[in-house]
């Protein structure tokens, strides 16, 4: 049963104080994580953990997004109502609901078959408007591009071209690049057709980004 009851909701005021305390500051970043209820996106056996600031497995070789990660990728994007977001991995779907409650019009793709499948049906059953796309999110999604923002969810081993090609000038790309164990959280600026500045905020640690699409179990998000 889809329920988000009293305790639920107390428990993500919760979680954001706890979020703040580590330094996010966009009250509208903290308005919408505190409206998304985190534990339906979440396997049965983690649950009563929901509102931990942790990752967690969600199926298929995944993991749901720590918190504090989610909130601070979305606060470096900086989104505002109506912007064109292309976010690549969607993954349980809970960064894809973030989204749309800042009021964002989102393009979200995921490689995993079954995932893409659950999330689909799990974002649209908690009415949240939005496209999604099975497929390599390398290549992005040409055809509804350009993008004010694009939001890349997983460890990027280097910057893709065609996703920086998608960008709108005056856009925004925040992505973790590295291919170790630990990567660096880079934000992008398109500043002009074929120019960007780039600037570092600091380590985290995301599973590999690949390429391609797939039905079986690896790992992308």
């Amino acid at each position: 049963m889809l329920e988000d009851s009293f305790r639920h909701k107390g428990l993500r005021k919760n979680l954001i104080k706890e979020i703040m305390n580590k330094g996010i500051k966009n009250e509208r970043v903290l308005n919408a994580i505190n409206k998304v209820p985190r534990h339906l996106f979440m396997d049965t056996g983690f649950i009563n953990f929901a509102y931990k600031d942790q990752a967690f497995p969600i199926g298929e070789g995944q993991t749901i997004s720590q918190p504090y990660t989610v909130a601070f990728q979305t606060e470096l994007l900086d989104v505002n109502k109506h912007m064109k977001v292309l976010e690549v991995g969607t993954g349980s779907g809970y960064q894809a609901a973030v989204l749309v409650e800042l009021g964002a019009r989102v393009y979200t793709i995921e490689r995993q078959r079954k995932l893409f499948v659950k999330t689909q049906m799990l974002l649209n059953t908690l009415g949240y408007k939005l496209k999604f796309f099975y497929g390599d999110g390398f290549k992005g999604q040409k055809t509804y591009a350009p993008f004010d923002r694009i939001l890349i969810t997983a460890a990027a081993p280097e910057i893709p071209e065609e996703l920086l090609s998608q960008l709108r000038p005056g856009g925004k790309l925040v992505i973790p690049l590295g291919g170790s164990d630990i990567q660096e959280m880079l934000l992008i600026e398109k500043t002009g057709k074929e120019s960007y500045t780039n600037s570092k905020h600091g380590k985290f640690s995301f599973v590999p980004m690949l390429k391609g699409t797939s039905n079986s179990n690896d790992t992308k998000k």
